[in-house]
């Protein structure tokens, strides 16, 4: 992963875990990606209500999402990701 994806990524999951509007948006995102079918979607329509440079960050992880070969779970994330499940999705196993 491109140091500019990484920064990206580690951005969008402190935003996740803010109890926000934003930080709601985000979580969706970022658990969209990791199991959209256990977590949801993500509706683009949400970027509309988020930062600018919260969209940029976004469409920098989904641009990388979009260009690998294979699927991508940022597993060196999975901590972040589980603590976003909790506070988001607690009803679900992860």
């Amino acid at each position: 992963m491109e140091h500019r994806v990484r920064f990206a990524l580690e951005k969008l999951l402190n935003i996740a875990q803010e109890d926000t509007s934003q930080g709601r948006r985000v979580a969706n995102f970022q658990l969209a990606c990791w199991n959209a079918d256990v977590h949801g979607g993500f509706d683009i329509a949400d970027l509309f209500a988020v930062d600018r440079e919260v969209t940029e960050d976004t469409a920098t992880i989904f641009t990388y999402i979009s260009r690998a070969e294979d699927a991508v779970y940022p597993t060196d994330y999975r901590g972040e990701i589980e603590s976003i499940i909790k506070c988001w999705r607690p009803q679900t196993d992860g």
